[in-house]
Formats: C-alpha cells, structure tokens, sequence
C-alpha cells in the first residue's frame, strides 16, 4: 500500500522520505506567481508575506487532475493507496482527491480518508498510516487506528494577532472575536465534528495565551502519556515558553518543536505557536 498526503501535514521532506510517503502540493498565489508551498521555507515565506502587508496571497489547493497524476505514478509500484488529508472542513483538498481518485479507478483502488485536522494533528495520522502499512497491516485496521487517532488528537494554537485570519476569510466560528478585537490574542483549535476552527479562549498577552493552551490540554488528558509537537510559524522563542510549560503541566513521554507549512502560515502569519497532541499509546506499538 503507498501513502499520499498533502503538505499541510507539516511532514520534514526526510521523514516522507523514510516513510516513502508521497506529497500533493498545496499552492501559495503571490502577485507575481504561483508557488509550491514545499519549495518555499518558512522564513523566506514570511518575509515576502509581511513585505506584502496589508495584503495577502492567497492560497490553492491541488487539482482533480494533478491528484489522478500521482495515483497513477505510485500505482505503478502498488495498487492500493490510501491518501489522507487536510480537513475538508478548512479545504477542499479532499474533494479534490476523491475527484483524482474517480478519473484513475481502473488503474489504482484509492481509499481517500479525511483528518478532520491540519499541521501536527494530521502528521500524526499519516505517520500511523505508512508506519502500519510497513507493517503489513490490512486496510480496515489501518482506516481503524487512524480513527482512534483523530478521536484522540488535539491541536490547539495561539495567534498574535487575527489579522491573517480576517483577511484571508478564515475566521469562521472565531469571528465573534474579529473587527475592533483584533489585538486579542486568541487560542483556537479545530474542532472534532466538523474539523473547523473553533475558539478555546481570549487572551491579552501571548504569555496568558500560552497558560490557557496548558489549561487546554490538561483538561483534556490530564495524566494520560502524550506525544506532544510544538509548532510555530516565526516565533521561535513563544514555542520554548509553551513547550517548557507542556513538559511541566502534561505526562510527555515524546516532545518534538516543528515549523508549520507557509501554506497554513498565510492565513495565521508568522505569529503563530501550538502544539499537536496525541495519546502515546497510539502510536508506539508503531514507531
């Protein structure tokens, strides 16, 4: 079986490697082009996103068309591919994969499965699905695991400012917090039913944001074993503060500081830390 995702996933290009996973692209529009989202790092990103203010790029998803393509290609190695991504809550990638999916029927049996999340949350599920796929696990246990793991998945994050979000048209239910509120440090995650940006909290500092993520997540494991990936756009010195504070506050038996894509980056800009979250037990009868 091979496995595709998108590069929402937050996923190094070594571990794709190791992993033998294949990346769709996702697409950041600028003025002056279209770039993959891959082929661009985090900072060189931000630094054309904030000589753009107050502009925005835009960003796309991949086409039906260019999803068939890398059906087809991996195909050629295994028939079976399971392809999971970004929810369809906060893009259309899997819409667009289920259309790839449709025009290669009878040259690969695609199985396209949803995260309901982004960044660390969905990593972990593509992580669980080639690691078992190794393995030789079957389908049905694979899609079973993958279940459990976004049933158990938190991923919560702290803007420094909702600028992105409301220019970009991404707000959704945090817009309550948008307009004259804009200085509000916001805490959101995405929600479990309908993988969705929903509020946690509102903060007026990033220190009281970061508090309130640790409230988060201990409300919800308290001393359940995690692992625990710390992500941030630009904001390498918030993302210490939160992890020191997560390794005091919650049962962390793994901890990992990771960038997040510049694609998701566009609608949250470079003021953004986090942090995806998974039950430990999950994932280390596969790691």
């Amino acid at each position: 079986m091979r496995i595709v995702t998108d590069c929402a996933a937050d996923m190094p290009a070594e571990e794709l490697r190791e992993l033998g996973i294949t990346q769709a692209p996702l697409f950041i529009q600028f003025p002056e082009g279209e770039v993959n989202s891959a082929d661009i790092t985090p900072d060189a990103f931000y630094n054309r996103l904030e000589a753009m203010r107050p502009s925005i790029p835009t960003t796309a998803q991949p086409s039906g068309g260019i999803f068939a393509e890398i059906y087809r290609k991996v195909a050629e190695a295994d028939r079976d591919v399971l392809s999971i991504h970004i929810s369809s809550g906060l893009s259309g990638t899997v819409n667009a994969a289920r259309m790839g999916a449709e025009h290669v029927a009878s040259d690969a049996d695609v199985t396209i499965w949803d995260t309901m999340t982004l960044s660390g949350g969905e990593r972990f599920q593509v992580m669980a699905a080639a690691l078992a796929a190794k393995a030789g696990w079957e389908l049905q246990a694979i899609q079973t695991r993958l279940a459990e793991i976004r049933a158990r998945t938190e991923v919560v994050y702290a803007l420094e400012t909702m600028e992105y979000l409301a220019r970009g048209g991404r707000i959704g239910r945090v817009q309550a917090l948008a307009g004259s509120l804009l200085h509000i440090k916001p805490v959101i995650h995405v929600a479990h039913h309908d993988g969705k940006y929903s509020t946690v909290a509102k903060s007026r500092t990033m220190s009281q944001a970061l508090t309130h993520i640790g409230d988060h997540l201990h409300g919800i494991y308290a001393e359940t074993p995690l692992w625990v990936t710390i992500l941030h756009g630009r904001f390498a010195e918030k993302a210490e503060s939160l992890a020191s504070q997560l390794g005091k506050r919650l049962n962390v038996a793994k901890m990992e500081v990771m960038r997040i894509s510049p694609v998701l980056g566009v609608h949250t800009g470079p003021g953004i830390v986090g942090a995806g979250v998974v039950p430990m037990n999950l994932m280390q009868d596969l790691v």
